[in-house]
């Protein structure tokens, strides 16, 4: 089941706020600063966020971009590509995650791995992989006095210094492979990257999208063990925007019910009462876009009502709740014995973003 929405624009209060550390410009190091953080030099404060792998599904990279959608301005890190050696995984930027980001109002640095250890697990794999940290901070600095949109920041990047960067870590790969005695991914893999970038940003477009599509295929294709799926399971769902940029997400479950369709994301945790922060905050960077909708369609049916729901499951359940329904959220709190205040706080502040912004958080047991 194929479902089609598109954004015109992205509106969102974010409540679950972290408290982020800042950081003087003078010395920052990416490497050593929190997943998110604030820099802060003569002229601004700048939300920085950084990615370890430049694939969106590891480590909660939407979740550290939540964090930073509290500050005006707002930057991400993120890898070109991320080679871990051949016993590893090996990842590549795309061009949807540029998109997705310059929609939220972000701004991309394209940064390149420098060093890294041998994992002594493994013949040929490395861990502990770092950034160039003057790099990216060559380019904090020239984002403090940039004044065009994050879209324009990040077309600009790629039109003008990804393949420089992508060299740049061609380079590093092969000082790394030296220094370590790790035999890398085909070099060729780089070299054909590099050359997609370099004769053709519209190539590099539909390759990346290409790319995205299959993974969308596959994932509609796998049911995680714990889900809940009492309506319908998991649907594609592709969202484009003003910008020409397309997404391809999975919808854990969809309901229809007259003109409203209901897009749910399911977090689910076995050995807690609630999922994690990450979790939950990962999940919340969809209810963004889902919540800002509009012209939403699914095979036969057009003029669809988008209703987001974020659902959180678990085993320890045993009172369901919803921010759409009048239970107390205190007495579902003391149902579960739950007396850590800062927990507490979490909910309520997420079942307020919910009502602010027009979706629902419903906490469920899972089967």
């Amino acid at each position: 089941m194929a479902i089609i929405g598109l954004i015109n624009g992205i509106k969102y209060q974010p409540l679950i706020k972290k408290e982020l550390k800042t950081v003087n410009f003078n010395q920052f190091n990416i490497n050593d600063v929190p997943s998110s953080c604030i820099v802060k030099d003569e002229l601004n404060d700048i939300a920085v966020s950084k990615w370890v792998s430049p694939k969106r599904t590891r480590s909660y990279p939407y979740a550290r971009v939540y964090d930073t959608i509290q500050k005006n301005k707002r930057v991400t890190v993120i890898p070109v590509v991320k080679d871990e050696g051949l016993d590893g995984d090996r990842d590549f930027i795309q061009w949807d995650t540029v998109c997705l980001m310059s929609l939220l109002e972000v701004s991309v640095i394209f940064a390149y791995y420098d060093c890294a250890d041998k994992n002594t697990k493994y013949e040929n794999k490395v861990t502990n992989l770092k950034f160039n940290n003057e790099w990216v901070k060559s380019k904090i600095k020239e984002l403090s006095t940039y004044q065009s949109s994050a879209l324009h920041w990040n077309l600009k990047e790629i039109r003008e210094n990804l393949e420089n960067v992508v060299n740049l870590q061609i380079d590093s790969y092969a000082q790394i492979a030296t220094k370590t005695g790790v035999t890398f991914h085909s070099h060729s893999g780089l070299v054909k990257f590099q050359d997609v970038i370099t004769n053709n940003v519209e190539a590099f477009m539909t390759s990346s999208r290409t790319k995205a599509q299959q993974a969308q295929s596959r994932e509609v294709l796998t049911t995680h063990s714990g889900e809940k799926l009492e309506t319908l399971t998991k649907s594609a769902l592709t969202i484009t925007n003003y910008l020409g940029g397309q997404y391809f997400f999975t919808v854990d479950e969809v309901g229809i019910q007259e003109n409203v369709i209901s897009l749910i994301e399911s977090k689910h945790t076995r050995s807690n009462l609630l999922p994690s922060q990450g979790d939950i905050k990962d999940g919340l960077l969809k209810m963004i876009l889902y919540s800002n909708l509009s012209h939403v369609s699914m095979e036969n049916k057009d003029n669809l009502v988008a209703k987001p729901i974020l659902k959180l499951t678990s085993p320890q359940i045993q009172k369901n709740i919803s921010s759409d329904s009048q239970d107390s959220l205190l007495n579902w709190c003391q149902v579960h014995n739950l007396k850590s205040l800062a927990v507490r706080k979490i909910l309520m502040s997420l079942f307020e973003e919910a009502h602010l912004n027009q979706f629902t958080v419903t906490i469920e047991a899972s089967q």
